[in-house]
């Protein structure tokens, strides 16, 4: 006689009376699971395919001792840490984590040779129109170099162009460069009266913000450009310029409307003034007044200076 399933609530009460009478006091598969050897195992990601047993092998496996899982872990962790060392040799050394490498330092140094290679502006601008090494050259429609007057006192940059500067390949031409422009006049200056130029040359897809390594690939030749520039006085306009080119972690609300000093290669320190970006004007008008105070000492340097 073939059993079945129970299907009715008083099949089903009797069948599970009929198993408390027996000592049945948990639910198993049909096949043993070893639960300890799951637990020690290393995840997929970290070991290689386990061969694949016959089908005539069906046995119950036998549960590993502590000792024994605590040495698959240690070695599990031993492989993670240091793929290429041998467990084996050293069962008591302890995890260590390898230092992962920049795989964007190479370029960075070819960046800096570049830079370092060009004695003007127009040098170092064909340098960066012929450099490969920044990913975000690919997905740009044009290099941003500059814009305005390279023999100004004053020398702005901000952190990066957006759509309308790479499409016209100057910076600050969109919305924020209209509400430079009226910030400029104010204290009676304009576009050939200042340099303006980015720390990063090209615009980030959908205007993201420039990955660290990015930024450092992009750094030697911003560097070098206000090293050829040479300006009274520079502005970094927003937080990441003001990071990248004054070496500090301070955000750009405490760092601004206080001057600081960029340092270049050849050792001329510049004054620098950290004030807040203008894109970030237009998401905050109320802080307009804060960017006017820092714009007014900026003035103020310029007639102090010979």
């Amino acid at each position: 006689m073939t059993a079945t399933a129970p299907n009715t609530p008083a099949e089903i009460a009797e069948l599970l009376a009929f198993y408390a009478s027996t000592g049945v006091d948990e639910a198993l598969e049909d096949i043993p699971i070893n639960r300890f050897a799951e637990a020690s195992r290393p995840k997929q990601s970290e070991r290689a395919p386990a061969p694949v047993a016959p089908a005539h092998e069906n046995r119950p496996q036998e549960r590993p001792s502590l000792a024994l899982r605590g040495d698959q872990s240690r070695a599990a962790g031993q492989q993670t840490a240091s793929p290429g060392l041998d467990a084996s040799k050293v069962p008591d050394a302890p995890a260590r984590t390898v230092a992962a490498a920049v795989p964007d330092e190479a370029q960075a140094a070819l960046a800096r040779q570049i830079a370092a290679r060009a004695s003007t502006l127009e040098e170092l601008r064909q340098h960066m129109a012929t450099f490969d090494g920044c990913n975000l050259k690919a997905t740009a429609k044009n290099l941003v170099f500059a814009d305005g007057n390279p023999e100004a006192a004053v020398m702005l940059v901000g952190e990066a162009p957006g759509r309308d500067e790479d499409i016209e390949g100057l910076p600050f031409v969109g919305r924020s460069g209209q509400l430079l422009d009226r910030m400029l006049a104010a204290i009676g200056l304009d576009r050939t009266s200042v340099y303006i130029a980015n720390v990063i040359p090209w615009r980030p897809p959908g205007n993201r913000t420039p990955t660290p390594h990015e930024t450092e690939i992009c750094r030697p030749f911003i560097e070098r450009q206000i090293e050829l520039v040479n300006p009274k006085v520079l502005v970094n306009l927003g937080g990441p310029s003001a990071k990248t080119l004054l070496n500090t972690s301070e955000g750009i609300l405490r760092l601004r409307g206080n001057w600081r000093v960029h340092t270049t290669a050849s050792g001329i320190a510049i004054p620098a003034m950290p004030t807040l970006h203008p894109a970030y004007l237009l998401r905050t008008p109320a802080h307009k007044k804060l960017a006017w105070r820092d714009f007014l000492e900026v003035k103020a340097k310029l007639r102090a200076l010979p």
